[in-house]
């Protein structure tokens, strides 16, 4: 053990850390410099980037294996800090964005998914470190079949229900539905890299799951407090705010409060505060990263 933890941290083994930063890139861009993550080597994809993915690992040893340091450094690059706008142009030359002359749209994986409805909502609000796995809920009797032994499955009650999809309990081969829905591993074999799909299951997730219907009573909550007596207008532009970092164009005010309007009218008994965040929620710039 001593001798492997050696030879990977040697100053004469490029590897290691170079297998760490182009996984650390593709955290951030969506593709690692070699997009193939778990084989850098001659068998795999060269590098897009050679000069600058030897450079960065080289900064992260020289750094004492900083993890942090390398981050802020990608992070605060001009090249990170570009829009995600598609030029015409350049999908002609690059669709696939190898020379980062622009960031890259993508999905959130699924942990980031739900941890992000919870954050957008106020919900997520135990941020302790390590301790017990949280159960999220899941379909009664989801996990019947699952024998030797048989197992009961209870959902984590109060603050921890609500924790980071970090901490979620893994069941292999049973993986959480929610996480199934949006692509996450099922864990039975190593996995490097994740399929991205687009299913009509992952819309009637975000809309039906149980945490989601919690997110969107909580966000209607939040935006009643924080906004008791405002007008609709100025709910739906906190909402975008909160969810999208960015201010609702006239043209989605117009949208939504035409929505609100409908729902009062059509549907007396409806939360049109929960409604309107069912909706926000369920867009599709909610859940992706520009």
């Amino acid at each position: 053990r001593a001798d492997l933890a050696e030879w990977l941290l040697s100053t004469e083994n490029p590897l290691p850390r170079r297998h760490f930063v182009n996984r650390l890139w593709k955290q951030f861009f969506g593709k690692g410099f070699s997009n193939i993550l778990d084989d850098i080597g001659n068998q795999g994809e060269w590098p897009s980037h050679p000069e600058l993915i030897d450079w960065l690992a080289s900064e992260f040893q020289e750094s004492g294996w900083n993890v942090k340091h390398i981050v802020r450094l990608i992070v605060t690059s001009d090249t990170y800090q570009q829009v995600s706008a598609r030029n015409p142009e350049l999908a002609e030359i690059d669709p696939d964005n190898r020379l980062l002359s622009e960031q890259s749209a993508r999905r959130l994986d699924a942990e980031f998914i739900r941890d992000n409805a919870l954050a957008i909502s106020g919900l997520i609000a135990n941020d302790s470190v390590g301790g017990p796995s949280m159960q999220p809920y899941q379909p009664e009797d989801y996990w019947a079949n699952l024998n030797f032994p048989e197992r009961k499955y209870q959902a984590s009650t109060g603050t921890d229900q609500y924790r980071r999809g970090l901490y979620t309990h893994w069941q292999r081969t049973f993986i959480h539905p929610m996480l199934a829905a949006f692509d996450a591993p099922s864990r039975e074999e190593c996995s490097a890299d994740r399929f991205i799909s687009n299913s009509p299951q992952q819309a009637l997730t975000l809309l039906n799951d149980p945490t989601f219907v919690e997110a969107a009573k909580a966000l209607a909550k939040r935006l009643n407090t924080e906004l008791p007596d405002s007008a609709d207008q100025e709910k739906i532009k906190r909402a975008y705010v909160l969810a999208l970092a960015r201010e609702p164009s006239a043209k989605e005010i117009e949208n939504l409060q035409s929505f609100l309007t409908k729902l009062r009218t059509e549907t007396p008994d409806a939360d049109p505060m929960q409604q309107l965040s069912r909706v926000i929620l369920n867009l599709h710039e909610t859940i992706t990263r520009y």
